[in-house]
């Protein structure tokens, strides 16, 4: 089997087909994290070009140590680094990287919508590492493998996600997934932070937490996305924290074997006390290794590989 598409841009347009191919792919490349020498042939003479124009440590990261580990060469640009400072437009710096034979592209931007442009004007592969407040595909993909690792379905789970729905573009891709494989979706947030319309999207709303969390197989925590909410959308973080941060208290009303996620970066005391997100119910560090073998899968596959 082998992908469909050149390109990585979202996941409400993968099939069911797709995303397994990947998730197994993924499988098979957790072992070579684990070997004493982490790295196979698999994209020798390969070039990755990591074009992130907004802060990361993990998704930057892993795509690096991902590329690595095939044995790409693999080069990271940022804003700060790039002829953009200089007036260059995006898709010109695009381009020149293209000149440069690179094979692969993976983009962070603050405005939706870039990596699809992007990817309609070069011929590299370009992976979607998060637009504006758009999706985050591969993020998704690491959390559906974390979930099916842990609960070995996805199926009839409910999952609630809580926090910053309106910039959340991890969320808005976690809904995707989660809803092309039969979960139970939950929404909880400030009302101001909810979107307008997406109950369309067959997920269910509440804005009381603990009312949400009776039974809850899964808890993806948000970050707020300061950074994109040009005005305040609740009075203060300490209230924040005391209507929708996560603690033991909470943690209890959910299932006992309930898995505690999150994309990071934590605000620890804001959305998660720390004893909950160091805690047995934890699976955040696990979510950041799995991060390695999904981005692996990723460029393995577009670069034409297969998995039997």
């Amino acid at each position: 089997m082998q992908l469909k598409r050149k390109d990585i841009l979202g996941i409400a347009e993968l099939d069911r087909e797709e995303i397994d191919l990947i998730l197994q792919t993924a499988e098979s490349f957790k072992e070579v994290s684990s070997r004493a020498i982490k790295k196979v042939p698999a994209l020798r003479g390969k070039t990755l070009i990591n074009l992130f124009f907004e802060p990361s440590t993990r998704t930057r990261t892993s795509f690096e140590l991902a590329g690595k580990r095939l044995s790409a060469d693999v080069i990271n640009i940022s804003s700060s680094s790039s002829s953009t400072l200089k007036g260059e437009t995006l898709l010109d710096t695009t381009r020149n990287i293209q000149a440069m034979h690179s094979d692969f592209i993976v983009i962070r931007h603050a405005s939706s919508g870039v990596p699809h442009f992007l990817a309609r004007s070069v011929e590299s592969a370009v992976i979607n590492a998060g637009d504006g407040a758009n999706e985050h595909p591969s993020q998704a993909l690491l959390d559906l493998l974390t979930i099916k690792e842990n609960k070995g379905r996805v199926k009839g789970l409910k999952v609630v996600i809580i926090g910053d729905i309106l910039h959340g573009r991890v969320a808005h891709s976690d809904i995707h997934v989660l809803k092309k494989y039969g979960a139970d979706v939950h929404l909880v947030a400030p009302p101001t932070l909810i979107p307008t319309g997406i109950e369309r999207w067959g997920v269910q709303i509440h804005y009381h937490l603990d009312q949400a969390l009776a039974g809850a197989d899964v808890i993806i925590l948000l970050r707020l996305q300061l950074e994109r909410q040009g005005s305040s959308y609740f009075p203060t973080l300490r209230e924040y924290a005391e209507l929708y941060g996560l603690n033991a208290r909470r943690l209890a009303l959910a299932d006992s074997e309930a898995l505690v996620m999150h994309p990071g970066p934590i605000n620890r005391g804001v959305e998660v006390s720390s004893d909950v997100a160091d805690g047995l119910s934890s699976v955040i560090l696990q979510q950041v290794s799995n991060g390695v073998a999904v981005r692996m899968a990723l460029l393995f596959l577009l670069s034409g590989g297969k998995h039997a």
